[in-house]
């Protein structure tokens, strides 16, 4: 019998054996998929230009780079293998190739802002290794006026886009998001709303081609790929049916002058009152205005000079005085004046509709990033069919003076998005839908109970919201992407449909039934995968499951 000294001996020789097997295992992987990326690749690459393991010193940099929530990039969060930036079309190709030869799977990342994360890590408890290939190196923006339209690769974000456009016209722009440093190959996946949406539908309704990389590790345009696929892409959310490379939109006019302004009212000054009327004629008002609402507390924390701030921050699509007699005939009791609008370039209202201090220069969007710093955060959102009741208001501001650095963003719906059918492309938030909501909770410090505080907050609230929120069903918008949905409805054993029909129905509605097909059609075998990305029929059971699908 051994002395339990020995058998402590023997037990630490045991670990070590297995720690060094482990990052020999590791080692292999990534010296195997190097060396199979150069064999199918066009132009070979050096590890040390686009190769990042968790043993190089700039892979901590280079998977912080882009992430926006710091939530996903805590130490608990497993972290990827290898992070692999290509610098040609042709390495994504071989590394879709490379990852099924190897059995690694890929998480693709084209700007870092998704929410929960998923581009960058995953929430799976299984051991799996995965390989990040971030596109930021891809992000060429070719603009042609002429033809009215620019091929933007995925890596760019969508202000660069803004930048080259407004480079070459002044009076041409793209109807994508507000938030700049997103990139856009994940934007347009989920639909991409913004301030010109009331006018000219969201970015994905405005993309007329495609480049993509399919399991198979074909590269496909439009016409090769079908318009099954091409509708697939344009709102069908990210990661399930292949890697963007590029799109090609088209550009929309803009006058050479637009106005702005942003009008705050806190509850002292009316917010309450204030607020439900915008929710009834917002969606009415003429499709060259654009007006939002940022919500936040303001004053001391939870004292007794703590309020709530209501922000009405618009965009219009011409001068101040056209501007001023739509809102004296059709919103009045916002009260705005022509000292709060500002006239300035469509480039220009890019930056301010964003958030950035007047004095920053549109040459600030080329640099791909947000002036903002990091956070941890943890968002939902919800579409409303009705105005919510002043009554039901009052109960959101109570549960926001109980929180810290509460946000929430109400965009308006009606025009042209009142316009386009449900099943134009995947995105079905359309006629019916008032506004959007955007609910947010934000903080600064990584420990465990100030995560826990918080989530905890915003799932009451997202509860509270379900009396005046969209039914059957409840509706969500993918692109900010929601773990929580579906999570405790089913458990682990109920089948895959019934889980992912779950979040499925809330983010694409009845379109859910055609994403499932068109992924089973080009990707039978699920190599684009997360963890709320399209199932295959195969990973379906049960005949009256299927007859939900047909």
């Amino acid at each position: 019998m051994l002395s339990s000294s020995s058998s402590r001996i023997i037990f630490i020789f045991s670990i070590v054996l297995l720690l060094l097997a482990s990052r020999a295992t590791s080692d292999s992987v990534h010296e195997k998929f190097f060396k199979c990326v150069n064999v199918n690749t066009d132009l070979p690459v050096r590890f040390s230009n686009a190769f990042f393991t968790p043993n190089n010193a700039s892979f901590t940099s280079i998977l912080q780079s882009t992430a926006q929530n710091l939530r996903c990039l805590d130490p608990s969060v497993p972290k990827p293998d290898l992070i692999f930036t290509p610098l040609t079309e042709s390495h994504v190709q071989a590394a879709v190739i490379c990852a099924k030869q190897l059995g690694i799977q890929l998480r693709i990342r084209s700007g870092g802002h998704d929410y929960e994360g998923i581009s960058y890590s995953t929430s799976e408890t299984k051991n799996v290794p995965f390989v990040v290939l971030d596109l930021a190196k891809l992000r060429a923006v070719a603009v042609n006026v002429e033809d009215n339209s620019a091929w933007v690769q995925t890596g760019a974000t969508i202000g660069e886009v803004y930048y080259r456009i407004s480079e070459k016209t002044k009076i041409r722009g793209f109807p994508g998001g507000l938030c700049t440093s997103i990139g856009i190959g994940g934007h347009i996946t989920g639909g991409a709303y913004g301030p010109m949406m009331r006018k000219y539908g969201l970015g994905a309704d405005n993309v007329v081609d495609a480049r993509i990389v399919d399991s198979t590790g074909r590269i496909l345009d439009r016409a090769s790929m079908g318009e099954d696929l091409f509708w697939a892409i344009r709102g069908g959310g990210g990661g399930s049916f292949g890697i963007l490379l590029s799109w090609k939109v088209r550009l929309v006019p803009v006058p050479a002058i637009v106005t702005v302004f942003t009008v705050p009212k806190t509850l002292e000054q009316g917010a309450t009152k204030l607020l439900y009327r915008w929710q009834e004629v917002s969606h009415k008002l003429n499709e060259d205005l654009f007006i939002r609402v940022i919500i936040q507390t303001v004053g001391g924390p939870q004292g007794k000079n703590r309020t709530i701030q209501t922000a009405y921050n618009g965009l219009f699509l011409g001068r101040s005085d056209r501007l001023l007699q739509i809102m004296n005939q059709s919103f009045p009791e916002l009260g705005l004046t022509r000292k709060d609008s500002i006239e300035m370039s469509w480039i220009e209202s890019v930056l301010y509709i964003a958030g950035y201090p007047r004095n920053i220069k549109p040459e600030f969007l080329l640099q791909g990033k947000s002036l903002f710093n990091k956070t941890y955060f943890k968002a939902k959102s919800d579409f409303i069919k009705e105005p919510i009741p002043e009554q039901g208001l009052e109960g959101i501001w109570k549960m926001f003076l109980e929180e810290d650095l509460p946000l929430t963003i109400w965009n308006p719906y009606g025009g042209m998005m009142s316009k386009i059918s449900e099943s134009t492309i995947p995105f079905p938030h359309r006629k019916g839908t008032l506004f959007m909501i955007q609910w947010l909770t934000i903080w600064q410090t990584a420990d465990k109970k100030s995560m826990e505080k918080r989530m905890d907050w915003i799932r009451r609230l997202y509860k509270y919201m379900t009396p005046f929120a969209s039914k059957f069903p409840r509706t969500a918008y993918v692109n900010y992407r929601d773990l929580d949905l579906g999570m405790n409805s089913y458990s682990s054993s109920t089948s895959i449909l019934k889980r992912s029909s779950n979040w499925g129905k809330k983010y694409f509605k009845c379109n859910f039934e055609r994403l499932v097909l068109v992924k089973t059609k080009v990707d039978p075998d699920n190599f684009f995968r997360h963890e709320q990305s399209i199932p295959t029929l195969s990973m379906i059971s049960g005949e009256n499951e299927l007859k939900m699908i047909y």
